[in-house]
């Protein structure tokens, strides 16, 4: 009468291995680069890759990059920004950047990492031959940090390629591996059931179901384990084997639903009704949005029946029709709450994001019946990826808006600039200019001292050193003697005589002197460079704090009318895109909820019959003389 659920047996998640987050390396030197890390350890993927984008584009667009803060990090950065790209689930993008770093000069651990990651793109992305090429790349020394990552990997890639006697091999190398507890054991036994390895599957999956870490990754994969294991050895008419296993299974853990109602069908098929019961009683008194919940609705009154307690079995299908219809009409709001659009109002309220559990949270919202089967939904992969595909752009969207706002801000600054600077530019300028000529003269004058005095070493001239006193000395004497010589051309010898003794004392300084003054002119030339030296510092400040200002206002009128053409581009096609994600979420989320309206009505149809003849039972037993409860 009923169907014991089908648990498949399935390989974890790749995000348990494969979406790490890159590698803390100590010593950063690059400021852009430590903020692109600061904001995806934070889960801000979108913003990390932007600044590490843009850093990586700077820095290669340097005429000597090898002085550049980031040079000594640039092959951790290329890795990294796959990593990004990999974890926004931009993988085309991520995969081109990794490949240019393998198809590069670099050193073979840099080379194998890079196939490492490039191989974790191709399984991630569902293609396990490019995974497995990729691998095959992998020669010589491998880093130690991705060392137990990588064989994990292989053992993935083996495993969907159908290898599994390799993957295997690579399971049990990891038993031990530290992180790997329970991972390494459950990959293992399913590797070797697919394997035709029944036993020794079945042993793994045991060895699993028993680790000892209290991590709560780890707890989780013990109880799917021992669910896995329990459910096999069930399908394979051991009931009481599997048993054993189910009941290991925590209460409070994520299988713990189908566990219970697994351990039921042990009991049943054991004929052991009364303790078929326990489980199956605990599990009904759970949520009844669960499938598994639902169908021990049914399976609690089916013991009953069993045990001859019609009465109790009729009342208990009573009780499940009407909880199947208070269900019914659950769905049924669902499905009208989210063709008026408030399912993907309800996805993206802010105030729920503040909690990374935010998405759990989603269920008590008050007056959101469109969420009541979200958990159910989020264990479908494609609904999970549609779903982040759906946020991205939502989160695009604000972030477009902003990016539009900050523009306005950046017009209104320039405006600011340009109303203060444009008054003030002219009158400084045109005292620059005057400024300008006379320094060139200046610099003209320096030039011609120090060609002189250069050349004074290799020819003497002592007239060129004479005093300002000397020279005012010579002029009088040529004036007295000019004023001495008479109409004729004469001149009184006893004058004569005292201008040319006058001359030669006057001579006879200059020259005698001659070499502590041109001692003393190098020096001071050589106080006029230092002078000179700081004129052109402040000359060159001026002129670059004059451009500045000039350019803290021109030249971005055309660059922020590009990126507001760009940003209104991506606004459209964002809000297009945005439209038909969400009616792909909304046909998603009715479609699940229309075929749990659909099972719901089988349910209540078998319920019905049961009901009636458990009835028709109660009464033939009571009309017999016999007792029934």
């Amino acid at each position: 009468m009923f169907r014991l659920p089908l648990l498949l047996c399935g390989l974890l998640a790749a995000s348990t291995c494969l979406a790490a987050k890159p590698p803390v390396r100590a010593a950063l030197k690059d400021l852009y680069f430590s903020e692109g890390l600061y904001h995806a350890y934070q889960g801000d993927y979108f913003d990390a890759i932007a600044r590490l984008d843009t850093e990586l584009g700077q820095y290669y667009g340097l005429d000597e990059p090898g002085l550049d803060s980031l040079h000594p990090h640039v092959n951790q950065a290329e890795f990294s920004v796959g990593d990004f790209e990999l974890n926004y689930r931009m993988h085309r993008r991520a995969g081109r950047a990794i490949k240019a770093v393998l198809e590069g000069n670099v050193q073979p651990p840099v080379r194998n990492e890079a196939a490492y990651r490039l191989a974790r793109i191709h399984f991630q992305k569902d293609q396990p031959r490019d995974a497995l090429t990729a691998l095959e790349r992998i020669k010589g020394k491998v880093p130690e940090a991705i060392r137990d990552d990588l064989d994990f990997l292989r053992g993935n890639v083996y495993m969907a390629v159908g290898r599994f006697g390799d993957a295997a091999q690579k399971f049990k190398a990891l038993q031990n591996a530290k992180g790997f507890e329970g991972f390494a054991s459950f990959n293992l036994g399913i590797a070797e059931l697919r394997g035709g390895q029944e036993q020794d599957g079945l042993l793994s999956l045991a060895r699993a179901g028993r680790t000892g870490s209290t991590d709560p990754a780890a707890l989780s994969i013990k109880d799917k384990a021992n669910l896995v294991l329990g459910s096999r050895l069930l399908e394979a008419k051991k009931p009481e084997t599997a048993k054993q296993y189910l009941d290991r299974v925590r209460l409070k853990g994520p299988f713990s639903a189908q566990s219970l109602l697994a351990s039921g069908w042990a009991d049943a098929a054991l004929e052991h009704y009364e303790r078929a019961l326990v489980p199956w009683s605990i599990l009904a008194k759970r949520n009844v949005t669960d499938k598994a919940v639902q169908e021990a609705l049914l399976a609690v009154p089916h013991a009953y029946g069993k045990l001859n307690i019609h009465g109790k079995a009729a009342l208990g299908y009573g009780r499940a029709l009407e909880a199947f219809a208070q269900e019914t009409e659950k769905l049924t709001n669902s499905a009208q709450s989210i063709r008026a659009g408030k399912f993907l109002e309800a996805l993206v309220r802010e105030e729920l994001k503040q909690d990374r559990d935010w998405v759990i949270k989603l269920r008590s919202l008050p007056d959101s019946p469109e969420t009541f089967y979200l958990m159910e939904l989020m264990a479908s992969h494609d609904f999970q990826e549609s779903l982040k595909n759906y946020l991205d752009l939502e989160t695009l969207r604000k972030k477009l808006d902003s990016w539009e706002a900050d523009i306005e801000a950046w017009e209104e600054i320039i405006a600011r600039r340009r109303a203060y600077y444009q008054p003030l530019l002219p009158d400084i300028d045109r005292q620059f200019r005057m400024l300008d000529s006379q320094m060139r003269l200046r610099l003209d004058q320096r030039d011609r001292l120090d060609k002189r005095i250069k050349s004074m070493l290799v020819a003497p001239r002592p007239d060129f050193l004479a005093t300002a006193e000397e020279r005012v000395i010579r002029g009088q004497l040529d004036n007295i003697e000019k004023r001495a010589t008479t109409r004729a051309g004469k001149t009184d010898p006893a004058i004569l005589d005292r201008i040319q003794r006058l001359r030669g004392v006057l001579a006879f300084r200059i020259h005698t002197g001659y070499d502590r003054r041109l001692t003393d002119a190098y020096k001071n030339l050589q106080q006029l460079n230092g002078v000179i030296a700081a004129l052109k510092k402040q000359y060159g400040t001026f002129i670059r704090t004059r451009q500045a200002a000039s350019q803290s206002y021109e030249g971005y009128d055309a660059t922020l009318s590009r990126l507001r053409a760009r940003i209104l581009e991506a606004r459209e096609k964002s809000a297009t895109l945005l439209a038909r994600q969400g009616h792909l979420l909304e046909q998603m989320a009715l479609n699940e909820l229309e075929q749990r309206i659909t099972r719901l009505e089988e349910y209540q149809v078998k319920a019905r019959f049961a009901m009636a003849d458990s009835y028709d039972r109660a009464v033939k037993a009571q009309e017999a003389g016999g007792v029934t409860k």
